[in-house]
């Protein structure tokens, strides 16, 4: 379990994060959601470790996170541009967070990483010779050859549309359950977060304004701003909607 005590995060005379306490279960799929602006990308760089917060502190697994370093904790995160090597392909580009864990992983746990991605026709590709999806699945590859304790994701479907973020989607649901790996994702789209997560956090100006399931934020929102950011926006996408919550939220 990660929880998260009483996070504040402060920039000059800004207040960005202001008292934030989740507890997220294991292999649990949790949605970061707000407007641009609300603090979420920073409380997911405080997770990562690469922002350090003023206050609070971290636990996972009974653990003190709260002062390690970011390499320390395990936590491995996939970028919203990927952040792929453009010179490398496919393959060398997912094999590239293993040179300096030489055995930590196996060939064969490599392999079966592609294989669960489909990913074995585009190794040899460059990373220019791939379609979105391709680099996303390549980039979540990279991640989980790493064995990371919790997947970060920032805007992990952004970039994508249709059929192929409907993909994308159903692996990261298929990776939270087949490896029991939390997973952490900051979206600004409030169907992605219905459609995708277990739980949903939604941050409005630093604060925690809701946390709770999908069923639970659309059936029973805390207050006006969860009406206004997530119920006012079902018509957006209305047959995904509807198949999860019924006809009178489509």
């Amino acid at each position: 379990m990660l929880k998260l005590e009483h996070i504040r995060k402060q920039f000059e005379d800004k207040v960005v994060l202001d008292d934030i306490n989740v507890e997220i279960g294991a292999g649990e799929i949790v949605s970061l959601l707000g407007p641009s602006g609300s603090g979420k990308t920073t409380l997911l760089n405080i997770i990562l470790g690469l922002t350090r917060m003023d206050q609070g502190r971290i636990m996972f697994q009974g653990q003190d996170l709260s002062n390690m370093p970011m390499k320390k904790r395990g936590f491995n995160i996939v970028f919203q541009d990927y952040a792929l090597f453009p010179n490398l392909n496919a393959y060398d580009n997912i094999v590239y967070g293993l040179r300096n864990k030489k055995g930590s992983v196996s060939q064969q746990e490599v392999q079966e990483y592609i294989d669960f991605l489909e990913l074995q026709p585009h190794l040899n590709k460059r990373i220019g010779e791939l379609s979105g999806g391709q680099k996303q699945r390549v980039a979540l590859a990279r991640t989980l050859v790493t064995k990371p304790r919790i997947l970060l994701l920032d805007e992990p479907l952004s970039a994508l549309d249709g059929v192929i973020k409907e993909s994308i989607k159903q692996r990261i649901q298929s990776i939270a359950r087949e490896f029991k790996l939390t997973t952490i994702i900051v979206t600004h789209d409030p169907e992605e977060a219905l459609t995708l997560s277990d739980k949903i956090l939604i941050i409005d100006q630093g604060q925690i304004a809701q946390f709770g399931t999908p069923q639970e934020i659309v059936h029973h929102p805390s207050n006006d701003f969860v009406k206004q950011f997530i119920i006012q926006q079902l018509h957006i996408k209305r047959q995904n909607i509807y198949n999860l919550f019924g006809e009178q939220y489509a």
